[in-house]
């Protein structure tokens, strides 16, 4: 008979349990490096997703701005002149065309305003059609459309030419109702108090009304 020397040696409890630990804090490690690539993940997707906000919104503001029109949408009648851009500091009103496919075309009465949002403020836009110098009421008039909501505070501001031909101070409020602004100024900050970029934008047909605007005959 043949016999076989030797004996199977198995683990020691003490190996398991270590075995164990370095199992469970390599697994704790996977999932912290999981965890704060996800973090990571979703903080650049949130930033992107900010950044894509904040472009359209000022490149919807800058298209409306400098498509504005000198076109009278209102009269005021303690000076019997035309009103073509009332700016405020929270409130900002001028006509400019729209494309068919946001409504019938045409010129529309674009109201800009802030309003307060509980948290925070808001921007809203109403259109409303202008004939003649005057805004069309509709029967069924549409809710304004939010633009962008989450903010801490919203500012517009209007410079234009002073006496001596060079730019003026900006103004929290344009006084000068029968012309457009030269520049209009727009400031937004978020929620959290980060600001967006400043957004300065140009009126093209401003100078072709400025210093021009006629007094305007009532019955």
């Amino acid at each position: 008979m043949t016999r076989v020397h030797g004996s199977s040696r198995g683990f020691t409890l003490i190996e398991v349990l270590i075995a164990m630990v370095l199992l469970v804090a390599g697994l704790a490690l996977a999932f912290a490096t999981l965890g704060a690539a996800t973090r990571t993940a979703a903080r650049g997707e949130a930033m992107a997703d900010h950044s894509e906000r904040m472009r359209a919104v000022e490149g919807f503001l800058r298209t409306r701005l400098t498509g504005a029109r000198p076109v009278p949408f209102d009269i005021d009648q303690t000076r019997a002149i035309a009103v073509r851009f009332i700016g405020e500091r929270e409130r900002m009103r001028f006509v400019a065309d729209i494309p068919d496919y946001l409504g019938r075309g045409g010129p529309y009465l674009h109201d800009f305003k802030v309003e307060d949002a509980g948290d925070g403020v808001r921007m809203t836009l109403a259109l409303n059609m202008v004939q003649a110098g005057t805004t069309v009421e509709e029967r069924d008039p549409r809710p304004p459309e939010l633009l962008v909501e989450g903010l801490r505070e919203v500012r517009f501001r209007y410079r234009a030419l002073d006496q001596e031909g060079r730019l003026g101070d900006w103004l929290d409020t344009w006084e000068a109702t029968e012309q457009l602004p030269l520049l209009v100024e727009v400031t937004m900050i978020d929620r959290n108090g980060a600001a967006w970029p400043p957004l300065v934008v140009s009126l093209p047909l401003a100078p072709a009304i400025s210093g021009f605007a006629q007094p305007v005959q009532t019955q």
